[in-house]
């Protein structure tokens, strides 16, 4: 696929070939390849230093691959990244907002920036102030703004000139449980107006809850790739938590291997992709007083995002080392 930087936009808005991303002997992105189409909102599900935030900015112009190829919007990332960056909107996590301005001036200056016209300025700052529940706030200094209204305004400069592609770089980091849903809304309601958004997150229920197909990426590589559903899916068996104690550990271990295929875990619990389901459950907890094990905690779970992880790389997502 080639384009000059005058061709009109057409196919998926994102598309990456073999890119590659190395800093030094660290390879922070190896090679990976992914499509995203128009319309939908694509999750990149993750630990911190699994390459999501590299794929991100060599997408969005920030950082130039070091191999591979990538477009935007239409557009090669590395030949005409002016092109890229005037049809993307970009919410990144470290983010720099001056905090001696108010919402209502930083947005001016980026509609500035972007060359949209004075007389649509204020209306178009305004009703993104509203939409994104910072009206009340408009006239304050950014820095006295708490973690959610910064994000917020974050995604409303984001927005100034209405994007085609519109890349959120693990935007609900830090921010308390209402502040999160806030946010999934007004991702979900842009959505539906038609704007494509890439997700970086390492939420699983984030993933699981806005995005209608997932890349799960570790170590630099896209290891699973498809719809939440079809995912979890894929693991089949639910998963059976049991905890015992430490003294007990091995004991049990070769008990629940009976019962089917051992799954990574926290450390100190056992976990089992359990055949047979809830049905089979009574038949460990009578093998396992049969052994004379001391069962602490019992726990069964349908397949989740953290079990695919689990099932593609050999541990847990949650609580993964950076």
């Amino acid at each position: 696929m080639t384009t000059s930087p005058s061709a009109p936009f057409s196919g998926a808005p994102i598309v990456a070939e073999n890119l590659v991303r190395h800093f030094g002997d660290v390879k922070a992105v190896n090679g990976i390849n992914l499509t995203v189409n128009a319309g939908e909102i694509f999750g990149f599900l993750g630990p911190n230093g699994a390459g999501k935030s590299t794929a991100v900015r060599m997408l969005t112009t920030l950082l130039r691959p070091t191999s591979g190829r990538a477009m935007v919007a239409g557009f090669d990332v590395a030949k005409n990244p002016d092109d890229v960056r005037r049809r993307i909107g970009v919410a990144l996590q470290d983010a720099a907002i001056d905090p001696l301005m108010t919402g209502t001036e930083l947005l001016r200056l980026q509609a500035v920036l972007y060359g949209i016209p004075a007389n649509k300025m204020k209306a178009r700052a305004n009703d993104l102030l509203e939409r994104v529940g910072l009206t009340a706030a408009a006239d304050r200094r950014v820095g006295t703004y708490s973690g959610g209204m910064r994000r917020r305004l974050d995604l409303a400069l984001a927005l100034i000139h209405q994007p085609t592609v519109l890349f959120l770089d693990e935007p609900t980091t830090g921010l308390d449980p209402m502040s999160r849903i806030s946010l999934w809304e007004e991702v979900r309601r842009l959505n539906k107006e038609g704007t494509t958004v890439m997700l970086t997150t390492q939420y699983l229920e984030e993933a699981d809850q806005l995005a209608d197909r997932i890349a799960i990426i570790d170590q630099g590589n896209i290891v699973r790739e498809g719809k939440p559903q079809e995912l979890k899916a894929s693991v089949g068996f639910p998963t059976l938590l049991v905890t015992v104690p430490n003294d007990q550990l091995d004991r049990a271990k070769a008990v629940l291997a009976a019962f089917g295929d051992m799954r990574p875990t926290a450390e100190g619990t056992l976990g089992v992709g359990l055949r047979g389901g809830a049905e089979a459950v009574t038949d460990v907890v009578r093998k396992m007083d049969e052994a004379s094990l001391r069962v602490q905690h019992l726990e069964l779970n349908e397949p989740s995002l953290d079990d695919v992880f689990a099932d593609a790389t050999g541990h847990r997502l949650e609580g993964a080392k950076a």
